[in-house]
């Protein structure tokens, strides 16, 4: 039965005219020259190599790109038959990463926001937030239930009942999955083939991992990569998910698509490789923040090893990381470091040492890059740690443009880091981590947001710091991942 909160909901056309958007702190145009049109209905998958512009054209589908002063916008892009950046309520935007988008205490509030900001009477907005709650499969929440206490998948389905309960005619889907264990995979995956039975809205979600939404969707768009001063279009591809991938799989492939069935290089060690020292050790660890998440943990580290933790959302891994990495003050225990690289006047309990003394020895890749850029150019970003070891300026800008080369962000030495995209700042947390050279490197979902060639570059890369003698600790849903490298898996389970 189609309740009146369902039946509110009109699926929205899209429309793309020699669209184009350019950061203001950038040269070149994040994307450029697409054109394309989206029936209402229609669920679409967008995909593109890193970079291409991807999650630039949902914001701008969104319409939160801003204004004049925040980029240099070409030809038209119209939701509904209205500029995208005036169609306020038109279109919900669902993003990677699920805490990020938790902004209340509440379930009931959080579902409630977005409908609070477009002025809705109250008793509209509650009815609302119930019928998106339901849609979703959160129903048997309270208002009241603490968003605290959700999983990564619940947390995303609420984000997504946030967004319907605003009655948006298109809903886009940036990446839902890319932070999720399995099964919060599928409770999304489910909670988004129900929305679309009940509501018929039109889809634009973008993905990576193609299979992820094969089943759900009925055309693929294909971003490429803008050319500087061409007119060349900025779609490759558009059709059914069969015709792309039976027409264009291998030039999708060379550029970068997770084309479904593709063979993945391996990079395990050899099985004869003899156990090489202990670097890193917990010492009767338990850990967390307001309370403990885990008691008692005693576990090594290797030189020369990958370690994958793994479990799922909410399980504390991501804790564990960062009191693993020396920045989170164990509840109790120690995490110590072996004794010849131990810094002087200090003892092993690495918690204990200043940041200084981390420089060379721990390195930590966090979840949100974002948060540990602290320079205005992507160069400088990467020079940082071997400025701080002490090297020369000239020294640390050539390991710094090697960086860059390998991780394919050369071009972008100049730009600001906060104007990259997702898959961008994540190689530049990494590129600018391994620049120091640790002899740990703890590593928070290393591989979210990539396409199959950054994907793979990213692969070698941890080899390479791993068969040079480095002990990496990676936190990680990414099962390709720790089959290619051949990693050991430590499963992390709350209250163990």
């Amino acid at each position: 039965m189609t309740t009146d909160s369902e039946s509110a909901v009109a699926p929205a056309g899209v429309i793309a005219r020699d669209w184009g958007w350019r950061h203001a702190s950038r040269k070149d145009f994040a994307l450029r020259h697409v054109d394309f049109e989206i029936h209402p209905g229609e669920r679409v998958l967008l995909l593109g190599a890193s970079g291409a512009g991807k999650s630039t054209l949902m914001s701008g589908l969104a319409g939160v790109l801003g204004g004049d002063d925040e980029g240099e916008q070409e030809g038209e892009l119209l939701v509904g038959g209205v500029d995208a950046r005036h169609a306020r309520g038109a279109s919900g935007l669902v993003l990677q990463d699920p805490d990020s988008q938790t902004i209340l205490e509440r379930a009931g509030d959080d579902t409630a926001f977005g409908c609070e900001n477009l002025n809705l009477p109250k008793a509209e907005i509650w009815k609302r937030a119930r019928a998106a709650l339901d849609i979703v499969g959160l129903d048997y929440m309270r208002f009241g239930h603490s968003t605290r206490r959700l999983s990564g998948g619940q947390r995303q389905r609420l984000a997504l009942a946030g967004v319907l309960a605003m009655h948006p005619g298109l809903l886009l889907l940036d990446e839902p999955t890319a932070n999720l264990d399995p099964e919060g995979v599928k409770e999304v995956h489910d909670a988004v083939r129900d929305v679309l039975e009940r509501t018929h809205e039109t889809l634009v979600v973008v993905e990576h991992h193609i299979d992820v939404w094969l089943d759900l969707v009925d055309r693929v768009i294909v971003l490429g990569k803008p050319e500087a001063d061409t007119h060349v279009s900025g779609v490759l591809a558009d059709g059914t998910p069969q015709e792309v991938f039976g027409t264009m799989g291998g030039v999708l492939a060379d550029g970068g698509a997770w084309v479904p069935g593709r063979a993945i290089e391996n990079h395990a060690p050899k099985s004869d490789s003899p156990a090489k020292d202990v670097v890193l050790y917990a010492d009767d660890l338990s850990f967390g923040r307001e309370s403990a998440l885990g008691e008692h943990v005693d576990i090594a580290f290797h030189a020369g090893e990958i370690t994958a933790l793994t479990g799922r959302n909410g399980a504390g891994k991501s804790t564990l990381a960062l009191t693993l990495a020396g920045l989170l003050k164990p509840v109790a225990g120690h995490v110590r470091m072996a004794d010849g690289m131990v810094p002087a006047h200090r003892d092993n309990d690495v918690f204990t040492w200043k940041s200084r003394d981390l420089l060379g020895r721990i390195g930590m890749v966090f979840q949100e890059p974002e948060h540990q850029f602290v320079t205005a150019s992507v160069r400088d970003e990467v020079a940082v740690g071997p400025k701080s070891m002490g090297k020369s300026d000239d020294e640390a800008y050539a390991i710094a443009d090697e960086m860059l080369e390998r991780m394919n962000l050369k071009r972008f030495a100049p730009a600001n880091p906060f104007t990259l995209s997702g898959g961008e700042k994540r190689r530049l947390s990494v590129a600018s981590m391994l620049a120091a050279a640790p002899k740990v490197l703890v590593m928070d979902e290393p591989t979210f947001g990539q396409d199959f060639t950054t994907w793979t570059e990213m692969v070698r890369l941890i080899a390479g710091v791993r068969d040079a003698g480095c002990s990496v600790i990676m936190v990680t849903h990414d099962e390709p991942l720790i089959r290619s490298l051949g990693a050991r898996r430590v499963l992390v389970s709350e209250g163990e």
